[in-house]
C-alpha cells in the first residue's frame, strides 16, 4: 500500500494488531509500484520456534486501487491461497479480515477502494500436507488465525496457556462443572454455532488437559473434535501432533477387525488416503457402525488415561464430526449424560 502510494519502501513494517495494545515488527523484502495503479511487495512467513511447514514461505501481496464511494478492500484469493471449493470464497477468517482493514483502510484516500491479493507460490504444495482438503479447502493454504503471531499447538508453553485458561474457567462463579474441550479452529466454530459453553481450544496436548481438567473439578466433558483427529485418542495417543505420532489408518482397521467388518473393506481402510476416504468408501450402515465404535473407543481410552492418574468423578463424551463439519458420531457417553444435560 505505501508503495502504490508512492512512498519511500521501508524494510520493516509496523503492524497493529486486532485488540492487542501491541504493535509487531514486521520485515518485508521488497516491494514495487507496478503498471496500471498497482502495487506488489513480498516478505517471508516466520513461524518463530517449532516445526511448522510455513517457515520461509514467500508471501506476495498484489494490491491495485479501484474506484468507490468510500474507503472498502476487496480481497482476493491469488494463486496458493485457500477456497471453499474451485469457485467458492477464499478461506479467510475473521481475524484476518479485521487486521488488514485495520492496517489498510486508514491508508485509503477518499474515493478510493483497493484489491488485496495475496499469493502463496508455494501454497498448492504445502497444502497436500494439510488437513484443508478434508474441510472442503482447496487450492492452497488457508488464512484461518485467530491470532497475529504462531500458535504452537505442540510446544510446551501452549500446553501453559491452555492450563491457565482451563483453571480460570473453572473458577469462575457459577461454573457448572461441564466443559466442551475442542481440538482445532473448526471444531471451536462449531461449538459456537451451538451456543455451547463454556469453551477451551486445547491443541494437541489432550491427556494433560484431561487430568488437569480433572483436578480442577470438572465432571462432565466433552470432546470435540475432526474424526480424523480424535482418533488417535482411540489408540491411545494423547500428543495428536502429526510429528509426533500417527497411525490413524492402522487404528481404524483395528476398529474394524472389533465389530466385524468384512475383508474387503478392511483393505478398504487400510489402502485409504484419509479416515474421511475410509468412511466415504464403507457402505453406509459399515460406516456408521464403525464411526459408533469409534466413538465409544475415544470415551473408553480417555477415561482410562484419567484412571491412570486419580479417581475423580469426571466423566469423558465424544463427538465426532466430518470434513463438512456435521456431527456424525456421539459416544454412549455423551447420549447418555452430556447431551442430556446441554438438552
Amino acid at each position: 500500500m505505501l508503495a502504490l502510494r508512492d512512498e519511500p519502501f521501508a524494510a520493516e513494517q509496523l503492524l497493529n494488531q486486532v485488540d492487542q495494545a501491541e504493535i509487531l515488527r514486521v520485515p518485508v523484502m521488497s516491494a514495487a509500484r507496478l503498471e496500471g495503479n498497482q502495487a506488489l511487495a513480498i516478505c517471508r512467513c516466520d513461524p518463530g520456534p517449532g516445526l511448522d511447514l510455513t517457515r520461509d514461505l514467500e508471501i506476495w501481496v498484489r494490491v491495485a486501487w479501484i474506484n468507490a464511494e468510500q474507503p472498502a478492500l476487496k480481497l482476493l484469493a491469488g494463486e496458493g491461497i485457500g477456497r471453499f471449493g474451485a469457485d467458492g470464497d477464499p478461506c479467510v477468517s475473521a481475524f484476518a479480515r479485521d487486521l488488514l482493514e485495520r492496517n489498510l483502510l486508514p491508508l485509503l484516500p477518499p474515493g478510493r477502494a483497493v484489491t488485496v491479493e495475496p499469493v502463496f507460490p508455494r501454497g498448492r504444495e504445502l497444502a497436500q500436507r494439510t488437513s484443508n482438503a478434508a474441510f472442503g479447502v482447496v487450492d492452497g493454504l488457508a488464512l484461518i488465525g485467530t491470532q497475529a503471531e504462531v500458535q504452537r499447538s505442540a510446544a510446551p508453553d501452549q500446553l501453559q496457556s491452555v492450563l491457565a485458561e482451563l483453571k480460570r474457567l473453572a473458577a469462575e462463579p457459577g461454573f457448572p462443572g461441564r466443559l466442551v474441550l475442542v481440538i482445532g479452529e473448526n471444531g471451536l466454530d462449531l461449538a459456537r454455532e451451538q451456543g455451547w459453553a463454556p469453551l477451551l481450544k486445547v491443541g494437541n496436548w489432550i491427556g494433560p488437559v484431561l487430568v488437569a481438567a480433572a483436578e480442577a473439578g470438572v465432571r462432565d466433558l466433552l470432546l470435540l473434535g475432526y474424526h480424523g483427529k480424535l482418533i488417535k485418542l482411540a489408540g491411545g495417543i494423547f500428543h495428536t501432533h502429526h510429528h509426533l505420532a500417527d497411525g490413524r489408518l492402522e487404528v481404524l482397521v483395528a476398529l474394524g477387525l472389533d465389530v466385524g467388518l468384512p475383508h474387503a473393506a478392511l483393505r478398504k481402510l487400510r489402502s485409504a488416503a484419509s479416515v474421511e476416504d475410509a468412511f466415504q468408501g464403507l457402505a453406509a450402515g459399515e460406516a456408521q457402525l464403525l464411526g459408533q465404535h469409534l466413538a465409544a473407543t475415544v470415551e473408553q481410552r480417555s477415561q482410562d488415561y484419567v484412571a491412570r492418574y486419580g479417581d475423580w468423578p469426571l466423566r469423558i463424551s465424544a463427538a465426532l464430526f466430518d470434513r463438512g463439519r456435521v456431527i456424525r458420531w456421539r459416544g454412549p457417553v455423551a447420549e447418555e449424560r452430556f447431551f442430556t444435560l446441554m438438552d
